[in-house]
């Protein structure tokens, strides 16, 4: 299935988007539901808060009193420890149980207030972040009862903009009308997550673009943080690092709109064995590239193998090498963007030569040919660049 975050700040219309995605087919796990549901009356979890906090947190009918509960579990950090104890891990089995319920070609919506804030981001394929402008907020929230000053007090007590940002992968602007936003959702739908949900499914890369240069684009090493969270959280302890590699982690250099990735595993055998979990997590392996390029320096084949994946999201193309740590391969591609950093003529240079095969290659439909031209002016600039890394002292945690 395909997991979706969903989040947003206070009276920003996020459940104006989750209905809709549900109008859409979606199936929907509400994170405030499932709060209210492992405290209903006669349930494990209201008889733990109960001799926790006493009897008096309930009301006549024998229910839950939450203004009375907020009163003594919100008065220190100690009470408010305990109750989280009680309900986040009832409230996190029930969220894997309602998941399993969803069949296997399902698109999830996990709609969580505070996503942002208990660092839920990773666990998902995408995360979907609802905005509008503060005031817009405010007014809102205010036709449902609250005062300005406990609207706007509530609004800055929750993330900020920026870390919302962090870990937007969509960003919907619901600052118009109903009509508006649902335009929004029904295109991520169609363009996004209907053919997300069936790349993951069968294991299969999104498919490539005729190559072109584009940016660069300031939002690539945010992506990348956000994407290299996910293959950790994939990886587990077989990853011993991973990194943004490439020409888009080069600031100022136009390049391929594709993030580029390195893993870097211990041997070949575990990132064969993260074939599936990379894969599950939207991450399918490309079976037919094994190996690097050979330099001279290095000249074994087989200290040049790797695993090579790309992303099933057909709104982010990635391409991710595994390569095994200090291998010539590992260490190039951390190497040669560095390089690229601290050498404005040899970035300058590399750029002219990407313009030139972009121009004499743009109807290739799989970059196949045009990464096979850059390899002659490669095979020159990679040991220059070993070169540069030995006499700078280079090291690959700068």
């Amino acid at each position: 299935m395909l997991r979706v975050g969903l989040s947003g700040g206070i009276g920003s219309g996020k459940s104006t988007v989750a209905r809709r995605l549900v109008e859409l087919g979606a199936v929907l796990i509400d994170a405030d539901a499932l709060a209210r549901e492992v405290v209903q009356p006669g349930t494990a979890g209201l008889a733990e808060i109960v001799e926790r906090f006493g009897a008096d947190v309930l009301d006549a009918d024998g229910a839950l009193n939450r203004p009375a509960l907020a009163a003594k579990a919100f008065a220190d950090e100690q009470a408010r420890a305990d109750l989280n104890a009680i309900t986040h891990p009832r409230i996190r089995d029930l969220t894997a149980e309602r998941m399993a319920q969803a069949s296997a070609d399902a698109v999830v919506v996990h709609d969580v207030p505070l996503l942002v804030e208990v660092g839920y981001a990773p666990n998902y394929h995408l995360v979907v972040i609802v905005d509008a402008p503060e005031d817009d907020r405010v007014r809102r929230l205010v036709d449902r009862g609250l005062t300005e000053a406990d609207a706007r007090a509530r609004i800055a007590a929750q993330a900020t903009t920026e870390q919302r940002r962090e870990v937007a992968d969509v960003w919907l602007d619901n600052s118009g009308s109903v009509e508006e936003v649902h335009a929004q959702v029904d295109a991520l739908w169609r363009d996004r997550l209907v053919p997300f949900e069936e790349n993951v499914r069968l294991r299969r890369p999104a498919p490539d673009s005729a190559p072109e240069l584009a940016g660069p684009d300031p939002e690539w090493p945010r992506q990348a943080r956000r994407l290299i969270a996910r293959i950790e959280r994939a990886a587990g302890d077989k990853a011993v690092r991973v990194d943004h590699v490439g020409s888009t982690s080069v600031p100022g250099l136009p390049a391929k709109d594709v993030i580029d990735l390195q893993l870097t595993v211990r041997s070949l055998a575990d990132a064969d064995a993260l074939a599936e979990p990379l894969g599950e997590a939207g991450f399918p392996v490309h079976p037919h590239i094994r190996h690097d390029n050979p330099h001279d320096f290095a000249p074994d084949p087989q200290l040049w193998q790797k695993r090579y994946h790309k992303s099933a999201d057909p709104g982010r193309r990635v391409h991710l090498h595994l390569r095994v740590d200090g291998s010539p391969g590992q260490r190039t591609a951390l190497i040669f963007p560095a390089w690229l950093r601290a050498d404005p003529g040899t970035r300058d240079a590399y750029l002219d030569l990407k313009r030139e095969l972009v121009a004499e290659h743009a109807a290739d439909p799989d970059h196949g040919r045009y990464a096979e031209a850059k390899e002659a002016w490669l095979a020159e600039a990679i040991p220059a660049a070993w070169r540069w890394a030995e006499r700078t002292g280079w090291s690959p945690d700068e």
